[in-house]
């Protein structure tokens, strides 16, 4: 009969890649937004850069840092004030560096609130409730997601040995569900 297997966390890579693609996706979803409500496109049309994976992936996996440090320290409010304050910093750190190399994809010069066209506080608000949003959705559930490698595509419950039901944990044991796709959300 085989052990109990309990299920590993994400790498930090797999969790930046999970933050680097929910930050894409949020920006082709905002800049379309921003398209329709300035121009009154119908046709949403959501632009961002490669440069963006890399930009948003990492911020959001300092951010998580951040949290595990500052959640029993100070209130949600709080923690996302220092998150933004960090994200103005990280886009104007990483904007100024890609300027050098004429890479910036954004240019925020045509704001009346801006700082040498890198950030802009007309987006406080924004990157706040985005902040909010990661901390409490992102972040939260990102951490709760573990990895079963003896899980095999397609099949529920199972051991590495093939036999349903040894090696596994059941659902409700602990609060462990499993998943066909490897992954296990703890809760």
């Amino acid at each position: 009969m085989a052990t109990a297997m309990t299920p590993e966390p994400l790498t930090p890579l797999s969790r930046w890649y999970l933050y680097a693609i929910h930050g894409y996706f949020c920006e082709v979803m905002f800049t379309a937004a921003w398209e329709f409500v300035v121009n009154c496109n119908w046709k949403f049309p959501g632009v961002t850069s490669v440069w963006a994976l890399f930009i948003y992936g990492t911020c959001i996996l300092i951010v998580e840092h951040m949290y595990l440090h500052l959640r029993d320290r100070c209130n949600v409010l709080l923690r996302c004030l220092i998150y933004t304050l960090w994200t103005y910093m990280w886009e104007f750190g990483t904007g100024l560096l890609l300027r050098q190399f004429d890479a910036c994809p954004w240019d925020y010069s045509q704001f009346k609130y801006n700082f040498m066209g890198l950030i802009t506080a007309e987006y406080a608000v924004p990157w706040f409730c985005a902040s909010f949003i990661v901390e409490r959705l992102v972040i939260r559930n990102t951490l709760r997601l573990r990895f079963d490698e003896w899980s095999e595509p397609g099949q529920v419950g199972g051991s590495p040995t093939g036999e349903r039901g040894e090696g596994r944990r059941a659902r409700g044991d602990r609060g462990v569900a499993t998943n066909a796709n490897g992954f296990v959300k703890v809760d």
